[in-house]
């Protein structure tokens, strides 16, 4: 059989793994990558030898590197590749037949029926992460993977009939999915990535398939009052269950975290090791989920007081001089931005700026102007400029502009920081330009933090 691999990242190269060397293969892919396997006689490797646009994968203007594909027995493509395929083969059903991504192999494939999906615009690590925990410390065996770094094909043949599995899904990996997980969880919803999206109206729809294909002894659990989340759970038809509300779990007035109907308290606010107010709602997102497991209130409580959370998001990094350095470089968006922001209450000094996504800044922008504790902005990359003269317009002056390496940038807030501040880079943006991805671009923020004296 000759299998075609449109994209050779993580979770190409886990198709690769997955289907074994006594096939032969076409892998495409849209740049050049120091990691292609050897050519030979069963395996072809071609890409495009011109620079791509800046941003995601799929908008490739010349698809050349798409010849001969439609010509492979099978093909697994990369998730963010569906528009260039869409342009190409457009409703093409013979080829689209034989396309497949690696979660509808998964789907296909494992063994068990007890696979929570986790979509949102964010939280999705994070909420994904807890509900894993959780459900290990309530004795059960959790695989994790799709969005957060492993590809389901790497674990899917362990998987046994009574294991879990929790998965984060994009908006990409949702797209032409159609398969829905037992349990799904959609947390608040943004406009997101409309860059590749066309509009808002096709990003809601992608994060639909979460539900969509769900059956009646299924259940949705949405975030209770955000406009999209409890759209796109509309979709299924299971149990529908809200949290931020009963009997989904929530933050009672007192600042206990309780869940069901009576109501079992779980932990307090101030107990959680998670910082920020968007954090109680992802803790609750994954008592939600866990309590239609397990309703172990020990392992829950003893997950919230210990995950301190994820690499890049709102992870402390070091204190120096009395002014604490936070890396959010995953807060992607402006809505992220805000959240983060929200998160302290000391003067903050803002890393800001990056690749445009197509998302307007007007309600950030109106959040740092308004706000009296943001004490300085350093904004960057391609939206830097236009950030920085809205933020002029709307009277805000604490700005510095044209800085375009990390220690510069990093230095430049240490000058502009106080004792008592927080130096945090949450930039609304995604990376492409100045850094290779968020974790290049945090990765670069922390080891120029670490190198100050």
């Amino acid at each position: 059989m000759r299998i075609g691999i449109i994209g050779w990242g993580v979770e190409g190269q886990s198709a690769y793994r997955y289907f074994g060397p006594e096939h032969d293969y076409l892998i495409v892919n849209e740049q050049p990558s120091d990691d292609f396997p050897p050519q030979s006689d069963k395996l072809k490797v071609q890409f495009l030898a011109s620079a791509r646009p800046p941003g995601l994968t799929g908008n490739a203007d010349d698809l050349s590197y798409l010849d001969g594909i439609a010509d492979c027995d099978k093909i697994i493509y990369s998730v963010t590749a569906a528009k260039n395929l869409q342009k190409l083969f457009g409703p093409d059903d013979d080829f689209w037949h034989k396309a497949q991504t690696v979660q509808d192999i998964f789907f296909a494939d494992v063994k068990s029926h007890n696979i929570i999906g986790v979509t949102g615009t964010k939280g999705k690590g994070t909420t994904s992460t807890l509900i894993a925990k959780m459900l290990e410390a309530a004795g059960k065996k959790v695989y994790l993977g799709g969005n957060i770094g492993h590809s389901v094909l790497d674990f899917v043949s362990s998987v046994t009939p009574d294991d879990w599995v929790v998965l984060e899904l994009s908006n990409f990996q949702l797209y032409r999915l159609k398969n829905s997980p037992h349990i799904g969880v959609c947390l608040m919803i943004t406009p997101e990535h409309m860059d590749w999206h066309t509009d808002v109206s096709e990003y809601v729809e992608a994060k639909s398939n979460l539900f969509r294909h769900q059956k009646s002894d299924d259940i949705a659990i949405y975030l209770a009052g955000n406009q999209y989340s409890e759209e796109i759970a509309g979709y299924s038809k299971g149990v529908k269950v809200p949290y931020f509300a009963s009997p989904g779990a929530l933050v009672r007035e007192d600042g206990m975290i309780v869940v069901g109907d009576p109501e079992t308290e779980i932990i307090k606010t101030g107990g959680l090791k998670l910082i920020g107010h968007h954090n109680w709602q992802n803790a609750c997102a994954a008592i939600t989920a866990c309590w239609q497991v397990a309703q172990d209130v020990g392992a829950i409580r003893g997950v919230l007081g210990t995950f301190t959370g994820l690499e890049h998001r709102l992870e402390f990094v070091r204190e120096l001089d009395y002014v604490k350095y936070y890396d959010d470089s995953f807060g992607t968006t402006p809505d992220t931005t805000v959240v983060a922001l929200h998160a302290f209450a000391q003067p903050v000094v803002l890393i800001l700026g990056g690749h445009d996504k197509g998302i307007p800044f007007d309600i950030l922008t109106s959040e740092i102007a308004g706000r009296d504790r943001v004490r300085h902005v350093i904004a960057i990359g391609d939206t830097g400029p236009g950030i920085a003269a809205m933020l002029r317009d709307k009277g805000y002056k604490a700005i510095t502009e044209g800085l375009s390496d990390m220690p510069a940038i990093v230095a430049e807030a240490r000058a502009r920081a106080q004792a008592g501040d927080v130096v945090l880079l949450s930039t609304g943006c995604s990376s492409f330009g100045l850094f290779t991805d968020y974790k290049d671009r945090g990765d670069q923020f922390k080891a120029a933090v670490a190198k100050l004296s």
